[in-house]
């Protein structure tokens, strides 16, 4: 069993009040700490795939497909994965640019 809370309106405004935050600034503190979080984990996948391929960018990942020094099959859900990941990486980063 849980024992979180379920946040609505009223706890917001005494937690922001008790921190001596306006609600805005809460919520957006709150937002840039979990994008920020949810970035350093994004970061570390794309570490793990480049580490393994020992590679620097998707496009190094393409040219050992075009040098043919590995193969598709063995490899291509990770160069998807590493290829999504590197977009929600920039996207987060977005995001944080606009609300710092």
């Amino acid at each position: 069993m849980s024992s979180t809370l379920p946040l609505n309106d009223e706890k917001i405004k005494i937690i922001a009040k008790e921190l001596g935050l306006s609600e805005e600034e809460l919520m957006k503190q709150s937002l840039v700490t979990f994008l920020e979080r949810k970035l350093k984990e994004i970061k570390a996948e794309i570490y793990k795939i480049k580490n393994k391929y020992m590679i620097s960018s998707i496009e190094d990942f393409e040219r050992l497909y075009e040098e043919g020094k590995i193969e598709e099959k063995d490899s291509f859900d990770d160069f998807k994965r590493l290829d999504h990941l590197e977009f929600k990486k920039e996207e987060i980063e977005k995001i944080l640019e606009e609300l710092k």
